[in-house]
């Protein structure tokens, strides 16, 4: 029998492994009515594949809706590998990066490690360092100590000498100033302290009273174990202020064990009398 159009054109729209299901099922339907079916079921199953033809259709439709969206599913599917390949990309460069830093890392704990050692030495390097400054310093305060002792005593030593250069021209110079000058020592010559203001005192090496051409004066002297041209003027200085407090002549004496020719005619220009420890 023959089947409507629309039938055949919903089963058309079929997937080919159902449409031929369908097409074989309506063979079957079409040889087995042709001998056996009436007119009224004839209408029945006409009715029958008319809502079979709708239910198709329906069919075809969802079909198509179910391959649209598995379209659009194979469509996401390829976005998502493509997503997932991007982030397989990004996780090996995060990877590499990490193992990157983790390098760095390592160098720098090591670095860390070598500079910890280096700290240690340097600080070892210290402390020996400043061992060996106390040392330094106890030394060289034995030194300092050492040095004073024999300050003293060459003070000790120089005072000494310089005394026993005195004591020797005390004795000398009367005579000599006598013989060279025509100055007559009254008494004896002296170390004294010549007072200059309220417990104010200034040390004369020579001191003492004398006469000349009749006049009175006083014999004023230091002795140095080596004259320099500075003693001299530091003398001058003395005996001016000396002068300015007792208006008396001076006869101004220097006495010394050596002087060099520069400074023995400076003494002479400054009207000192000046004499050798060989002189006595």
């Amino acid at each position: 029998m023959p089947f409507s159009v629309q039938l055949y054109q919903a089963i058309e729209d079929l997937d080919p492994k159902l449409k031929k299901v369908m097409m074989d099922f309506l063979g079957e339907v079409d040889l087995r009515l042709s001998s056996t079916i009436t007119r009224e079921d004839f209408r029945e199953l006409k009715d029958i594949v008319q809502s079979l033809a709708a239910t198709t259709k329906d069919l075809a439709e969802a079909q198509q809706r179910t391959e649209v969206r598995l379209e659009q599913l194979a469509e996401a599917q390829r976005r998502t590998e493509i997503r997932l390949e991007e982030l397989a990309e990004a996780q090996k460069r995060t990877e590499a990066r990490v193992e990157q830093l983790a390098e760095a890392q390592r160098r720098t704990e090591a670095r860390v490690e070598q500079l910890t050692e280096a700290q240690k030495r340097t600080e070892a390097r210290v402390d020996q360092l400043a061992e060996a400054q106390r040392k330094t310093e106890e030394e060289l305060k034995k030194l300092v100590q050492e040095h004073r002792k024999t300050r003293e005593q060459l003070g000790g030593l120089a005072h000494t000498v310089g005394y026993r250069l005195e004591d020797e021209a005390f004795k000398a110079l009367p005579a000599l100033l006598k013989r060279d000058l025509g100055v007559e020592v009254l008494g004896r010559l002296k170390r004294d302290f010549i007072e200059i203001g309220k417990d104010r005192y200034l040390e004369v090496n020579i001191w003492g009273a004398a006469r000349h051409d009749g006049m009175e004066c006083v014999v004023i002297g230091e002795a140095k174990t080596q004259l320099k041209k500075g003693d001299v003027d530091v003398f001058v200085q003395k005996a001016d202020q000396v002068a300015a407090l007792m208006p008396k002549k001076q006869v101004r004496v220097l006495v010394a064990y050596q002087a060099s020719p520069p400074v023995q005619r400076y003494a002479r220009e400054k009207g000192i009398a000046l004499y050798f420890s060989y002189d006595f």
